[in-house]
């Protein structure tokens, strides 16, 4: 009797708990934690860094959509600020961060 109920203390418990088990939880939020970094974490900043670059590389001359969906040309910069020409004689401040995306020369502009 003594040698069967050492027997069951010694097989652990019938859930599977223990080190190959604790093991397998850590690889497991790692590879959750891989998956969320690869598919949503990596490709964000990689967007924001983008954006970045494009946000400082604007210049006068460019043609430019805001996020508004506003087209104008570049004819003023700061740090903050832009200053875009929609039509004849009409110049507004916008924002850098207004700023969606720069638009490619078409031949006529070129």
């Amino acid at each position: 009797m003594i040698d069967a109920e050492i027997a069951l203390a010694a097989a652990g418990s019938p859930g599977g708990s223990g080190p190959s088990a604790a093991i397998s939880q850590v690889l497991f939020f790692v590879a959750i934690f891989a998956i969320f970094y690869f598919l949503l974490i990596r490709p964000q900043q990689r967007q924001k860094r983008e954006r970045a670059q494009m946000l400082t590389a604007l210049k006068k001359g460019d043609r430019v959509v805001t996020s508004g969906g506003l087209h104008g040309t570049v004819v003023g910069l700061n740090e903050q600020t832009i200053v875009l020409k929609v039509a004849d004689q009409v110049k507004l401040e916008f924002d850098r961060s207004a700023i969606g995306r720069v638009e490619a020369l078409r031949e006529k502009d070129a």
